[in-house]
Formats: C-alpha cells, sequence, structure tokens
C-alpha cells in the first residue's frame, strides 16, 4: 500500500518525519518497504517566465530564452524545445540543481557557443511522465521564482508499506489513518459525505440471486456528467498511489477505492440499455454458465467458468464481479449518464473467480481480503458527491438490495487481564518493569476502535465488541492479546533468558530419517526430492481449489516421481539414475483422505565410472542380484533382517522379477524391475529396479533399544568352515523359505548362507531348478572340525529334504 504523507496528513495530524512514522509503523506490523521522498525530484526547481525567446544563431532547432525567476538579473538558458515561446511560465532548474529521474546536475555550460545558465524543465526530466512532447507550460495565478514542487504534487512523500493479508483495512487511507491515529494517541478526521437518499424507479432495478456471494448492491443512477480530465488534486493522489489517472468518473472511483477501501465500478447506462436491449435495466448477479464470455476492460476475450461471479444486465454479463468491468459497458469520453455499482461481494468467490481467469486487480485485491462491510453506503455517498462536485453529475436514481448481518447485535469476545499478563509477560513501564495495566489495555483497544464493557461475573474480564473493519483478524481472545501486545510496542518487552538452559536434541522420527538418508547415502544413492502436487490422472485425491491445473491433485505413491525424474534424467544426456526419496502420500478412504510417508528409490545408472574399451564405452547392466544387494546393503546397515517373497501385484513392475519385502511378518514394501512395456513405452535403460517402503514400520523397527544404541559383538577369531550343498527344488518353492529352514537347522553354528548358482533346462526335472548354496559355519571359542561341521550339516540336508522333498545333488 502506497501511503502519501500530504493525503494521510488531511486525515490525522502528524508531526513525524517521514523516518520516525516508518519506524513506528515498522514496529507496528506494517514494515516500510520505501521511503520515496518526491520533493528530491525537483529540489531548486523554480518558476521561470520567458521574457524574450530568440533563434540560435548557429542551430535552427534551437532557441536561445530570456527568462526571469525571481533574482535580479534573468538566466540566459538555451532550449531545444519546440513549444518555448515568449510570456509563458515554464519549471526551470537552477545552476546546481540534481535532477534524479535524468541524472544529471546543472553546470554553467555553452550550446553550440550560447552560455546556458539552467534548463527549461518538461515532467519527464522532473520524474512526472516516461516520454514528453516538450517543456511544461503552468497556468494560474503564480510568479517568477516559486517553489514548483507544490505546484505539480511534489512536496509529498510517499511510504510503500507491506500489509499482512489479514488487514485488509489497511489497503486504504482511512485504515492508515486509524492505525496512525492509534499509534500516536491523536483523532482521526474520517471523510465525510452526505447520505444519498434516492428512490427507486423503474429505469434501475437490482436483483440478487447468490446472496451469500454478494450480500449488498447498491446501483446509483448519476446524470448529466460531464467527462473531462480530473482536477491536478485527484490526479496526484492517484499517482501517489501508483493508479493511473484516466477520467475524472473512473478517478473518482479509484480514489474512493484508495481512500475507503471499497471497490466501485462506473457503467455507462445508455451502454447498459444497449447490452440490455431495454431502456429499464435490472442489474443482477449470478454465477456464469458453461459456454458464456466476456471481454474484459483489458480487451481480453473471456471463456467464463461456473466459478466465475458475474454482474449482469437484464441477464447479459457486463462485468466480473469484484474483479473487472466489461469493454462493451465502460466510460469513454462520450458517456453522459452513469450508473454507479457499490457492492460488496464474498471473498472466496472473488478469489476463485480471480484465479480461474488468472486476472488480478485492485479491487479483487481488496475483495479477497474483505473490505468493509459497515460503511458500504458511505463510500457510495462519498462518490457520488465528488461526482456531483467535478464532474458535474446530478444522482437521479438508486435501487439496493441488502442482505448484511446486523453489526451491533454480533456477540462480544472475552479479554481477561490475567491471560494478557501470562501471555506477554514483564514490559518496561515509567517505573521500572511490570505488568499492562488495566487502563493501557483500555486505552489501546479503544483506539483502535473497539468497544469494551467490563464482565459483571467475572473480575478483570472485558467483553470486547470489535469494529467492523476488523471483524476478520480479530476473531478470539488470543487475537485482542496481539493487538494490545503490538500497539504497546514490541521494542517495550523485557528480555528474559530461560532460568535453564536444555541442549537441543532430535526427535526420534527425525533421528530415525537422518539414519535412513545416512545408509542410502552409503550404498551410493542420491537422495531427490518431489512436488507432492502431481497431474491429475483420475485415481489420485484432487484438490478443490488448485493453483494450477497441472498441478491439482496430490501423489499416490513416489514410484511414479522417481520413475519420471530417471526418464528426464536419461533424456538429458545424463544417463541412468540411482536416487532415493522420503515423502508423504495420500489416498482416499471411506472418511475422506488418508496419507502416511514412504521411502523409495530408483536403480539403474552406472554406480562407478563408465567403462573404457573393456565395456564398449557403455556401463555395464545392473542385475537383479546386484539391485537387490544394494538395498540389502541399507538393511544390514540398519540392523532389520527382510525377507522376500515373490510378487506381481504392480503391473508395473516385471512379473517374475518383483518381490514384497516382509519385517517381522509385515508386509514392509516391494522391490522389482520395470516391466519391459513400460521400459520401451518411456524410452528407458532396460535394467532399472524400484522400491517402496513404508515410513511407519521401518519407524517402528528402528525406534528399539537394540538398534538405536547398538552393542559391540566381538567377531570371531578362528576360521571358517565352509560347505556347498546343491538340490533340485520345486519352481513355486522361495530361495527365503530354503534359508528360513537352513537358519534354523543350523542352530548357533551356522552364520552365513549364500545362493552361488540357479539352473534351468537340461537334466534338470520339470517343474524343478537346480539351487546351489554356500554355508559358512563358524564357532566364536574354537576352530571348527569335521566332527563338529558335519552332523549340523546333515541335519539340514535331513531337514530340507522332510520338509520340502527336494532331491539332493551334493
Amino acid at each position: 500500500m502506497r501511503v502519501s504523507l500530504n493525503w494521510l496528513k488531511e486525515l490525522v495530524d502528524i508531526n513525524l518525519a517521514p523516518e520516525e512514522l516508518g519506524q513506528i509503523l515498522t514496529i507496528a506490523g506494517f514494515e516500510v518497504e520505501e521511503i520515496e521522498d518526491l520533493r528530491t525530484f525537483a529540489d531548486g526547481v523554480v518558476v521561470g517566465k520567458v521574457i524574450k525567446r530568440d533563434r540560435h544563431p548557429d542551430a535552427d532547432k534551437l532557441s536561445v530564452c530570456e527568462v526571469d525567476v525571481g533574482v535580479d538579473t534573468p538566466l540566459n538558458i538555451v532550449c531545444g524545445a519546440s513549444n518555448v515561446r515568449a510570456d509563458i511560465y515554464v519549471p526551470v532548474a537552477t545552476v546546481g540543481t540534481y535532477l534524479p529521474a535524468v541524472d544529471l546536475k546543472l553546470k554553467p555550460t555553452k550550446l553550440r557557443g550560447v552560455p546556458s545558465e539552467g534548463m527549461i524543465c518538461s515532467l519527464s526530466e522532473l520524474g512526472l511522465e516516461k516520454e514528453s512532447e516538450g517543456i511544461h507550460i503552468f497556468s494560474g495565478d503564480i510568479k517568477p521564482g516559486d517553489d514548483v514542487r507544490p505546484l505539480l504534487g511534489l512536496d509529498d512523500v510517499i511510504l510503500d508499506l507491506a500489509t499482512t493479508a489479514n488487514r485488509a483495512d489497511a489497503l486504504s487511507m482511512v485504515g492508515i489513518a486509524r492505525e496512525v491515529a492509534a499509534l500516536t494517541d491523536v483523532e482521526v478526521r474520517l471523510p465525510e459525505a452526505e447520505a444519498t437518499n434516492l428512490t427507486e424507479n423503474s429505469s434501475l432495478k437490482v436483483t440478487i440471486t447468490e446472496t451469500q456471494a454478494c450480500p449488498a448492491y447498491i446501483g446509483t443512477v448519476i446524470e448529466g456528467v460531464k467527462i473531462a480530465p480530473s482536477p491536478d488534486w485527484l490526479q496526484w493522489r492517484l499517482q501517489a498511489g501508483g493508479v493511473r489517472p484516466i477520467n475524472n468518473v473512473v478517478d473518482i472511483t479509484n480514489y474512493v477505492l484508495l481512500e475507503w477501501g471499497q471497490p466501485l465500478h462506473a457503467f455507462d447506462q445508455e451502454k447498459l440499455q444497449q447490452v440490455a436491449e431495454n431502456q429499464d435495466i435490472t442489474i443482477g448477479v449470478r454465477f456464469a454458465t458453461e459456454g458464456e464470455s466476456l471481454k474484459t476492460l483489458d480487451e481480453q476475450e473471456r471463456k467464463l467458468v461456473t466459478q466465475n461471479l458475474l454482474i449482469t444486465a437484464n441477464d447479459t454479463p457486463v462485468a466480473l464481479a469484484g474483479v473487472m468491468g466489461g469493454e462493451t459497458t465502460e466510460v469513454d469520453e462520450n458517456t453522459v449518464n452513469v450508473v454507479l455499482e457499490a457492492a460488496l461481494f464474498d471473498p472466496v468467490a472473488v478469489r476463485r473467480s480471480s484465479r480461474s481467469q488468472g486476472l488480478r486487480s485492485e479491487a479483487s485485491t481488496r475483495y479477497e481480503r474483505g473490505v468493509n462491510q459497515v460503511e458500504l453506503d458511505h463510500a457510495c455517498s462519498r462518490a457520488v458527491a465528488l461526482l456531483r462536485s467535478i464532474a458535474g453529475g446530478t444522482p437521479a436514481a438508486q435501487s439496493m438490495v441488502d442482505h448484511r448481518p446486523d453489526w451491533d447485535s454480533m456477540d462480544a469476545i472475552e479479554l481477561r487481564l490475567s491471560r494478557i499478563h501470562q501471555l506477554l509477560g514483564e514490559v518496561e513501564t515509567e517505573d521500572g518493569t511490570g505488568y499492562i495495566s488495566q487502563a493501557e489495555v483500555s486505552t489501546i483497544l479503544t483506539a483502535l476502535g473497539c468497544q469494551l464493557t467490563k464482565s459483571t461475573e467475572k473480575a478483570d474480564t472485558w467483553l470486547v465488541k470489535v469494529p467492523p473493519y476488523r471483524y476478520r483478524d480479530l476473531e478470539r481472545e488470543i487475537d485482542l492479546i496481539e493487538e494490545v501486545a503490538r500497539l504497546y510496542g514490541y521494542d517495550r518487552f523485557c528480555d528474559t533468558l530461560p532460568d535453564k538452559t536444555e541442549p537441543g536434541y532430535l526427535s526420534v522420527e527425525y533421528q530415525i530419517l537422518n539414519k535412513l538418508r545416512n545408509a542410502f547415502r552409503g550404498v551410493g544413492l542420491t537422495e531427490l526430492v518431489h512436488y507432492s502436487l502431481v497431474k491429475p490422472t483420475g485415481e489420485e485425491v484432487t484438490l478443490a481449489n488448485p493453483l494450477f491445473a497441472e498441478y491439482s491433485a496430490l501423489r499416490t505413491d513416489l514410484i511414479s516421481g522417481l520413475i519420471d525424474a530417471f526418464a528426464y534424467n536419461q533424456s538429458q544426456g545424463n544417463g541412468g539414475l540411482n536416487g532415493f526419496e522420503i515423502g508423504r502420500v495420500f489416498w482416499k478412504t471411506e472418511d475422506g483422505v488418508g496419507e502416511g510417508d514412504k521411502v523409495a528409490g530408483i536403480m539403474g545408472g552406472a554406480f562407478y565410472p563408465e567403462g573404457g574399451w573393456t565395456s564398449g564405452g557403455k556401463p555395464p547392466a545392473l542385475t537383479w542380484y546386484e539391485a537387490k544387494g544394494i538395498l540389502d546393503g541399507v538393511f544390514n546397515v540398519l540392523g532389520l533382517n527382510i525377507t522376500y517373497r515373490a510378487d506381481d501385484s504392480d503391473s508395473r513392475l516385471h512379473p517374475g522379477r518383483t518381490a514384497s519385502l516382509w519385517l517381522e511378518g509385515k508386509q514392509l514394501g516391494i522391490f522389482g524391475q520395470l516391466h519391459p512395456e513400460l521400459v520401451k513405452q518411456r524410452d528407458l535403460i532396460d535394467e532399472v529396479y524400484v522400491f517402496e517402503l513404508a515410513f511407519d514400520n521401518l519407524a517402528t523397527a528402528l525406534n528399539r533399544e537394540k538398534v538405536t544404541t547398538p552393542k559391540f559383538q566381538t567377531y570371531s577369531a578362528y576360521p571358517a568352515s565352509q560347505r556347498d550343498l546343491a538340490f533340485f527344488a520345486p519352481l513355486d518353492l522361495a530361495v527365503t523359505e530354503i534359508e528360513k529352514v537352513m537358519t534354523k537347522a543350523g542352530g548357533k553354528l551356522l552364520d552365513k548362507i549364500e545362493v552361488f548358482d540357479e539352473y534351468q533346462g537340461k537334466n534338470v526335472p520339470e517343474g524343478q531348478r537346480s539351487l546351489a548354496f554356500n554355508l559358512v559355519y563358524r564357532a566364536s571359542d574354537r576352530t571348527l572340525q569335521d566332527k563338529d561341521v558335519d552332523p549340523v550339516h546333515q541335519k539340514v540336508r535331513d531337514t530340507l529334504v522332510k520338509k520340502f522333498d527336494v532331491t539332493l545333488r551334493s
């Protein structure tokens, strides 16, 4: 919000320097991003009267002027403007003046041999226009030597304030004036206007079908307006607020918007009648239907959607309610009669309408935050009065529909002094330190426009009714306490250090997260991060009000994003990708939406520098067992005993090279190779492997004393004894089940089991496969001999035959 200091001084008495005022506002929560001192634009520029103008002897386009600037001797100035002539008053930059708009400091000089003692300025050289055709010429009662700044609106200082989303009232000069008055303990002078008491006639009626989206609408017919440029003071104030002047009618609506924060819109009545195809107009407010369109003031033909709230004339769209008017009914130089709109629109409805069209305006910015519902009539009367005095209009008729709540019957908020003291603590007072007193609380809240009533039932308690312009951000007791702290001054709170410091620590969840990250990084995987928002396909949880259609759904798994990342990495010539991600996924439930964290990864790139002549310049393909070994490496570091079972539930994965992962009898996740059809479809390398694990199951297993606090176990100093075991086994018999039986039968001596061969084909019975295992036996207290190992090994063999009916080969 750009705040004109001159305008602000008309509303509230300020005797502070701009920097001091800026500091007070910043401490109160309105950060001053910039202080723009317009006075520096023309410091040293005065009014000059051109006494005489002659042509330059050596240049046809230059003039030699004798200019009176209020000193004893007129100045000799060479000017290149085509509109310079004798007997005109112009702005003159004297020698020594610095013009920041053109970064020029005036010095005595010669132009084509003729001395020049200053410069006659255009408005662009004073920073008021981007381009000027010639020098500026003053009119009115002025005299040489006068300061030009009051004549051009350059005697002002602009404070650019950053306002928070909850302070809709701060997007107006009246709102800032109320805030400054409360901060500096002075009275605020609100602009006054006579109430417009007009009767309704048949020429204008208002009907609202969406009363929740539009609680109130005032339509006023004003006849006989004379379209012309606005007076200088009005144009200066609009420019100070960052608004471009257009004509007096449009400028008045923008002026009231800046003054009261109430958006207004002016329609050309004759154009409305043409659109409505009737002399009698019925203004309506409704939502758009599919297929409707509207050309807005920015000359864009917009296809409307059902979220767009419309203003209609006899049910024909003429404006996007609360956002922008339509081109077909805009006020122009031929306008004679106008229909002035002053309305309230629901913030949510305006926000959705604005976003659906990708269109934001000064009006929508204010409606989205919520405008003052009580002062709608006053803002309308203010605009009507200005149209009467500046544009010469005559109010003729008015129609109004009002469904606003009765603010006098709104519930009060209970505020306890004990709660204020509990939350805010001690503050600096005149006598040292203490607590904020009852009188100070009452003074602060009363200055903000609140009405305080002492509670008859509870001691040191108030019932507070907030002003209507603060209804959206003062809803609870804590909001009022924040206001007390803000206006009392955050800089006056005592600095108190804790009596006892405690070392910082990470929660168990974060410790587990860090442990997982370290484990996956340790095996060579890079951590990846993707957005939780994805493109909708129909299965995801979709957002009701997305920012972008491309990201309007919540992801249901991590694997899809990892596959996209792998494909992109490969398409950019970076080869495959070995990475992992820890993130949240979402799914639909009977009660709504469920969510949880997952750990997923993808492997298929080179873990080592790409091969040279030994591999034809290409990295060797990653086998299923190598990928499984990488994942097992993570589990070993984490101290988890994971079992694998054949699985074909995920259609994206190879049905013969996919396994579900199990931990302590519960399914942990899935691991497998991407399906060849998916690989071909995405143009990926042949061997790509993915896994996805449930974080909750991992966290439960890792949050145990034996895992979180590992204990050292001595290594055996004695050599191991190895035995090989080969046999025919049914194809449907999982290696995991075989290893489980071997481990139980081998007891404490069996240290390690490893598959080193698998074969199907010639000399193998149909429906079976040949498996070969290497079994390692070891004791911690002695060197094992054959008499120790053979009985145990034989027990393993017998158990396999008995349990699975395998055919031993060795």
